[in-house]
């Protein structure tokens, strides 16, 4: 490309001292020049003429000595042309550079830190904008432009916790932007805050009555802090105000067949699948609800297809393994309870399951190796139990039993 070639060349005739002496003795004679070229490259760039007027900038970015103004200026240009055609990850260094030769051009760090946001380099547009925030009066409108910009950066890195003042202060002055409460919602959500889903759940309400994924966040929120019923009724509001809204009739039907409640639960699961017949979870669950109403012939295939859809679904695997041992099938068995063993290493139940086939097979030092993690998984359960309801307890000593069968 050539704005990169310029970019090169530019670094290397700034490395020879006698190039930039020239460059500024030659100055008073060709500024007219430099002036017509500059007003001739602005005008290719309000045509449209994107290639004319990167050669002319990169000419004058050349042309002059790197403590140049007009030099900056050439650079910012290319750089803004770049972005223009959406070259994000190559108008970053010709900002870079443009910010070296003169760090108080305005506008050219706020072009750099949407650019590397444009780019997904998130971590370094939020260092830019931060620097910039610096600067701004805490109550104008580039303040708040910028304070969005940190927010969703952090959101995007999965920083959430981090992104959650930033986009309270957004939605505080922005109290009518649906969008941004949702993505507050969101972060405090993913960032265990569920009292601030709660609470911006309720201006959601107040800007859409009937959003389906307000009703959601609040669900999980509520489930999170062990309120079930709360989350149900949640979930159940949801599906009322957009039945096609995603993951809507699986999150019902997950809250559901947590409660035991299979037959309604299968039907949330048949909703979801109506709506993405290729949901991996929704297939592995209705599935399950399939074998806890003994109904092992529609789970079967079920749990096949979900796991050709998704082969980390460590549920579908053990189920899918007991299916096969109560058929006989030891080795399709085994293959699928060490898939499961895999991906959930501390489930007592799969170490317990997988003792049982071994037994079955005659293997018994596998057996009792695989017995043996399952009570220890079991007692280390237990003991977090005891010290969870009492603090004081004696090492050894443990809760009541629970079974480790399925």
């Amino acid at each position: 490309m050539r704005t990169e070639n310029c970019l090169k060349q530019a670094l290397q005739l700034e490395a020879l001292l006698m190039v930039a002496m020239m460059a500024v003795a030659g100055w008073a004679q060709t500024g007219p020049r430099a002036g017509d070229q500059r007003q001739m490259a602005l005008s290719f760039e309000q045509q449209g003429r994107i290639a004319e007027a990167e050669n002319i900038w990169c000419d004058l970015a050349k042309a002059h000595p790197s403590s140049s103004k007009n030099s900056a200026e050439a650079y910012a240009h290319l750089g803004l042309l770049e972005a223009r055609q959406e070259h994000y990850q190559e108008a970053v260094p010709f900002y870079r550079k443009a910010l070296a030769l003169s760090p108080a051009m305005p506008g050219v760090r706020l072009n750099l830190g949407l650019a590397l946001f444009k780019a997904g380099e998130l971590k370094e547009a939020s260092k830019e904008f931060s620097l910039l925030l610096k600067g701004q009066a805490p109550a104008s409108p580039e303040a708040q432009r910028l304070t969005i910009l940190i927010g969703m950066a952090h959101y995007g890195l999965g920083n959430y916790a981090a992104a959650v003042p930033y986009l309270k202060s957004a939605t505080a002055h922005d109290p009518q932007n649906l969008a941004l409460h949702l993505t507050l919602a969101h972060s405090c959500l993913w960032s265990k805050q569920y009292p601030c889903v709660l609470d911006v759940y309720k201006k959601i309400l107040a800007l859409n009555a009937e959003s389906a994924e307000g009703d959601m966040l609040a669900g999980e929120a509520l489930d999170a802090m062990k309120d079930g019923g709360g989350a149900t009724q949640q979930f159940r509001a949801a599906v009322q105000a957009n039945p096609k809204e995603p993951n809507v009739h699986f999150g019902l039907g997950y809250l559901l067949w947590a409660q035991r409640q299979y037959p309604e639960a299968a039907q949330e699961f048949q909703a979801e699948l109506a709506n993405d017949p290729n949901h991996p979870q929704a297939l592995a669950y209705l599935a399950d609800a399939d074998m806890q109403m003994s109904r092992p012939e529609a789970a079967l295939p079920l749990f096949e297809r979900a796991i050709r859809i998704d082969p980390g679904l460590e549920l579908a695997h053990l189920d899918l393994g007991i299916l096969y041992a109560d058929a006989g099938r030891q080795e399709d068995s085994l293959r699928e309870l060490k898939a499961a063993a895999e991906l959930a290493p501390g489930d007592v139940n799969v170490h317990w399951r997988l003792g049982r086939l071994y037994r079955a097979m005659g293997k018994k030092d596998e057996a009792k190796a695989e017995f043996d993690k399952a009570s220890s998984l079991h007692k280390a359960t237990d003991d977090a139990l005891v010290n969870k309801m009492n603090p004081q307890a004696k090492p050894g000593q443990t809760a009541p039993s629970q079974p480790i069968a399925k």
